[in-house]
């Protein structure tokens, strides 16, 4: 499976997004470096998306393929997000829990659910992904 948007532009909040994710495991740090380094569509002021931007293109009916499940084994799913972007696990939000020191928050097409995890954590980023975005940050 392939998919071959480059970028989706927000029509709703003019925040343009990678047509698709990392696609393998990465760590929240360097999700952030992911991003941090991009260039994509002659751009390099690329970032890790925040919790409110990832929830913003939730769609509980929108039916993008992605893919899902263990390097190696991956097959071929459908994931809730506006802009047909290809997925392919859970994306990383720059943010961190207030309450609990040192986790930071993962967001879930397919439930779009919030869930967290601690950086510390012995494979934390198992499933995670850099999903990124530029524009402003509303």
């Amino acid at each position: 499976m392939t998919q071959d948007r480059v970028y989706w532009v927000d029509p709703s909040t003019e925040l343009m997004w990678a047509g698709r994710d990392n696609g393998k495991d990465v760590s929240w740090s360097k999700a952030v470096k992911y991003c941090r380094n991009l260039r994509l569509a002659n751009y390099s002021d690329w970032r890790l998306a925040n919790n409110v931007e990832l929830q913003g293109i939730y769609d509980k009916t929108a039916n993008a393929p992605g893919l899902a499940g263990d390097p190696g084994k991956l097959r071929a799913v459908t994931w809730h997000v506006k802009g047909d972007l290809f997925v392919t696990g859970y994306e990383w939000a720059n943010n961190r829990s207030k309450d609990d020191a040192g986790y930071r928050f993962y967001f879930d097409f397919n439930s779009g659910e919030w869930d967290r995890d601690p950086t510390g954590f012995p494979y934390p980023f198992a499933f995670r992904r850099a999903l990124c975005v530029r524009g402003s940050r509303k």
